[in-house]
């Protein structure tokens, strides 16, 4: 099934009902903040690591980590099928195996794979929803973890098992681990989206109160300026 936000995106205009209307972000009531995982990565003296997680729709899961301390870019794409399907009118079908994922690219000395999936079930998603994230519906939405080793996928499983086993939501996490899949860049037009578009309906309503809810809930690791994937490319 297409999300809605396939159907906001064609044509990429907003509604002129939206024209000269000053947007505020909602409060956002999902947020959770969760415990930090009980087993993490050892230290190290690596300067970059990756992780490839999914979580609804790209745009607010890569604006929700481009403002995290210690990471270094954070790219939209889509991850779990093949390269010839990874396209965006193509993935929006639901068909392809892709879900749409943020590639985080992260320094292990600053922040470790633990925090960043601290971030991921708190701030950036809810996890007891299935094949769907707030208004988008299908397996494209789905919540997912591409982990890059089988350090982050152990990790991983133990982390989920830690917050079911607590109960640090109300109902079962969701959230499925994919491992030994490729990754494909999205579209330009996708990146940096939360940033180039803050007034847009879809970021207003569903993405810019978790930016706010990592301000609030994660201080020390909230950066007021993000990384931006165009600004890396010009480095």
């Amino acid at each position: 099934m297409r999300g809605r936000k396939a159907a906001l995106v064609m044509g990429f205009v907003v509604p002129a009902i939206f024209a000269g209307l000053t947007l505020v972000a909602p409060f956002s009531a999902t947020a959770k903040v969760v415990p930090a995982p009980a087993i993490d990565e050892a230290a190290s003296q690596a300067t970059a690591e990756v992780a490839v997680l999914a979580g609804g729709c790209f745009w607010g899961v890569q604006g929700v980590f481009q403002h995290v301390a210690g990471v270094t870019k954070a790219v939209s794409g889509y991850a779990g099928g093949d390269k010839k399907a990874a396209e965006y009118e193509t993935v929006s079908s639901g068909t392809t195996g892709h879900a749409e994922s943020v590639e985080i690219t992260f320094d292990p000395r600053k922040i470790s794979y633990g925090r960043i999936l601290q971030i991921y079930f708190s701030v950036a998603h809810d996890p007891t929803e299935l094949n769907r994230q707030g208004p988008d519906e299908g397996t494209q939405y789905r919540s997912t973890i591409f982990p890059r080793s089988p350090e982050q996928a152990k990790i991983a499983a133990a982390y989920i098992a830690q917050l079911d086993q607590v109960h640090a939501f109300p109902e079962k996490i969701m959230t499925t681990i994919e491992p030994d899949r490729a990754f494909y860049p999205a579209e330009d037009y996708h990146q940096d989206f939360l940033t180039r578009h803050p007034m847009y309906p879809y970021i207003v309503i569903n993405d810019l109160p978790k930016i706010a809810d990592l301000k609030r809930s994660f201080p020390d690791l909230y950066r007021a300026d993000p990384v931006l994937v165009f600004a890396a490319r010009t480095e």
